[in-house]
């Protein structure tokens, strides 16, 4: 099966990409319809890969092998402060890629964005936030994003409000932000904002 690459997709073009997070082929059906470029599944949903061209990005429990028996072409791995050593960072990183996968990495502070980078050097980095801890989750992304080396990509898990706060992570060099189903229509612009 040819993957879709998760990180063209939110590379290419103009503006940040719209990432949505959806539970059935309906919502990923007008997530792609309303402009997203890009959906996160947290378990398999049968047809989608048939039911949209977007690239699919599996943030659910299990390994890469599951998420490449999904229909994913990118995978979640999380990195925390208590990992150990790193191998079995290293293993789920390369065992994502030899499957065809892109890898985003999953990061909440400093410090786990400096393991990231010392153990994976990953292409793609994901900003996210304790559940039911999004209060200051624009601006955490704004403070991560300058630790990220040139040429990377930034992904900003960040409860949005409005197209102003999408702009500011843009402005900031954020390449993707995750947003509800409902907002996409909304967010979607035809224009860049000015820099």
């Amino acid at each position: 099966m040819a993957h879709r690459r998760f990180s063209q997709a939110i590379s290419e073009g103009d503006g940040i990409s719209l990432i949505v997070e959806v539970a059935d082929l309906d919502a990923a059906r007008a997530a792609a319809a309303q402009g997203a470029e890009g959906v996160i599944v947290r378990r398999p949903i049968d047809g989608l890969r048939d039911a949209i061209e977007l690239p699919i990005l599996w943030r659910g429990q299990g390994r890469p092998s599951d998420a490449a028996a999904g229909g994913a072409d990118a995978w979640a791995l999380r990195v925390t402060d208590n990992d150990d050593e790193g191998d079995a960072l290293a293993a789920e990183h390369a065992d994502a890629e030899e499957l065809g996968l892109d890898c985003v990495v999953e990061v909440r502070t400093e410090r786990e964005l400096e393991l990231a980078l010392e153990r994976l050097d990953p292409e793609i980095f994901l900003f996210s936030v304790d559940p039911g801890d999004d209060a200051d989750a624009l601006q955490r992304a704004l403070d991560l994003l300058p630790d990220v080396p040139a040429g990377k990509l930034a992904v900003a898990e960040v409860r949005v409000s409005g197209r102003d706060q999408v702009d500011e992570l843009e402005r900031a060099g954020v390449d993707a932000v995750i947003v509800g189903a409902r907002s996409v229509a909304e967010l979607v612009v035809d224009a860049a904002p000015e820099v």
